[in-house]
């Protein structure tokens, strides 16, 4: 409203002034607006060059003290007469109405709702086409000429804010920035493994998921500070950088430390990991061609080593569990056939089995013979007058027969002796040649696991598979003077609409 009172725009007033009291404007107003001095402060007044809109408040501020006037000059006369200031600025709220009463707020009559139109107070001017075309015209210059205020304000900003960080960023990137060289590679791990494996493992296996985790495990380290401190130990990373012939903006400082030589390691090495295909990309930038392919070439040769590295622990453990499993089974077949040995030395059998069978040749052989005997004795007893020297002479090999039978039955099954009977000691013989070809065999596994194990130890399980070789480029690749340039610019205005916005709404919330 304030703005609305302090615009050019007309008000409804006119210049010359209302009837006061019922009197007309070029009446007097008092009996002393005759003097000379009253007439003379009046045209003072007038010299003083006072505007169309500045009488005007004059002429409101008149209206609302009740302060009698027959001109606007005279109001501003008045006014100062009076100790008010004829241009304050006041809310339009704070205006009297058109009879000149008190504030809106009070409890007049005149400003309640009225049934009857209010009266209009007469003027003693009449506002004819010109004028209002006049009046029309100063508003429009006025509004124009604010606009154009407004506009140039408005570029000034965008100069100092935008485009002034624009040109300088662009002047930079054409002709001060130092010409970088990329280098890319592309490569990817592949398994050794044998493709045996069933369920998820063999249905992966030969995809890039099965070597995702190496993969990114080479991605981290190749981007971490272990490789940049291990390549500026190689082949001086940081000496490199630290060139005077590349500018300020990208230069290293010879004195830098580790993190702001790993900064400008993260911003120069890239590394991308494609999980679809299992490959990885990487751009390596340097100052020169072939600074930019020596240090691709060393990364890789890093990244190969590790991995190599990842299943060399693995393939140790196996090893030497091989090793440890032959050792154990070896001992134990040296125990069994110790054992062996010893048994067949205290009990003097070398075979229980080949004296088993010597002794059941013996026993049939005489019980042949004793057949034979008992056949012949028999025969001489059936004759009626037998030959006594003869039947005594059979009946004492019967008996002979008969007892080195028992004997040597008695051998195979007989328990009182120092090692026991032929069977017991036929026994523990069998356990103990059982024992030893059981561990016999279980050390022929061993081996044969030791085998396997060293042939797993000396393959090389995980290998990196070049698909793009490092090739030193003949062009720059960085910087991109007209990309780069227009990202400035965006970011610049981006700011800068930021900013503005947000100051607009701060100067809102604090006028209201």
């Amino acid at each position: 409203m304030e703005e609305l009172a302090q615009s050019p725009t007309e008000d409804g007033f006119p210049k010359e002034g209302f009837v006061s009291k019922g009197k007309p404007a070029n009446a007097a107003v008092g009996d002393g607006a005759s003097d000379d001095d009253e007439a003379a402060a009046i045209t003072a007044i007038q010299k003083e060059g006072l505007t169309g809109r500045q009488l005007r408040m004059a002429r409101r501020v008149a209206q609302k003290h009740g302060v009698a006037f027959g001109s606007d000059f005279e109001a501003v006369y008045r006014l100062r007469k009076a100790g008010i200031d004829p241009f304050k600025r006041s809310n339009m709220l704070e205006l009297v109405g058109a009879d000149g009463g008190g504030k809106p707020g009070s409890r007049s009559s005149a400003n309640l709702p009225q049934t009857r139109p209010m009266p209009q107070l007469p003027a003693n001017h009449v506002y004819d086409d010109a004028d209002r075309a006049r009046s029309i015209r100063e508003i429009q210059l006025d509004i124009a000429r604010r606009r154009r205020r407004k506009l140039r304000m408005l570029f000034v900003r965008l100069a100092f804010f935008v485009f002034l960080p624009t040109l300088v960023a662009g002047i930079y990137y054409y002709n001060y920035a130092t010409p970088m060289y990329a280098t890319k590679t592309e490569f990817v791990i592949q398994k050794a493994d044998g493709a045996g494996g069933s369920g998820l493992g063999g249905l992966f296996a030969g995809s890039g998921l099965a070597t995702s985790q190496d993969s990114i495990t080479v991605q981290s380290y190749l981007t971490s500070r272990d490789a940049m401190l291990r390549l500026d130990g190689d082949i001086g990373y940081k000496s490199v950088f630290s060139d005077p012939d590349i500018d300020p903006i990208q230069r290293l400082d010879p004195d830098a430390t580790n993190e702001a030589a790993y900064k400008l390691y993260k911003k120069n090495v890239k590394i991308g990991f494609d999980p679809t295909e299992g490959i990885i990309k990487m751009e390596v930038v340097a100052p020169t061609p072939e600074q930019s392919a020596t240090f691709s070439e060393v990364l890789i040769s890093y990244a190969e080593e590790r991995v190599d590295n990842l299943t060399q622990r693995l393939r140790e453990d196996q090893m030497e569990g091989a090793i440890e499993s032959y050792e154990k089974a070896e001992r134990d077949m040296l125990d069994a056939q110790a054992e062996v040995l010893r048994l067949q030395e205290e009990m003097g059998v070398f075979d229980a089995t080949s004296d088993a069978s010597a002794l059941m040749s013996q026993i049939t052989g005489f019980e042949s013979q004793l057949q034979e005997k008992r056949l012949s004795l028999q025969q001489l007893l059936d004759n009626t007058r037998p030959n006594q020297a003869r039947v005594d002479g059979l009946r004492g090999d019967i008996g002979r027969l008969e007892t080195l039978i028992a004997e040597l039955r008695g051998r195979l099954t007989e328990t009182g002796g120092e090692y026991g009977s032929l069977a017991s000691v036929s026994g523990r013989l069998r356990i103990a040649q059982t024992n030893l070809e059981t561990r016999t065999v279980l050390m022929q596994q061993s081996l044969q696991q030791l085998e396997n194990a060293r042939i797993e130890a000396n393959k090389q399980t995980r290998y990196l598979e070049l698909g793009v070789r490092p090739v030193a480029p003949d062009e720059p690749t960085y910087p991109k003077s007209f990309e780069n340039t227009l990202l400035a610019f965006l970011i610049f205005s981006g700011l800068y609409l930021m900013a503005s916005i947000t100051a607009s709404i701060l100067r809102e919330q604090v006028s209201s």
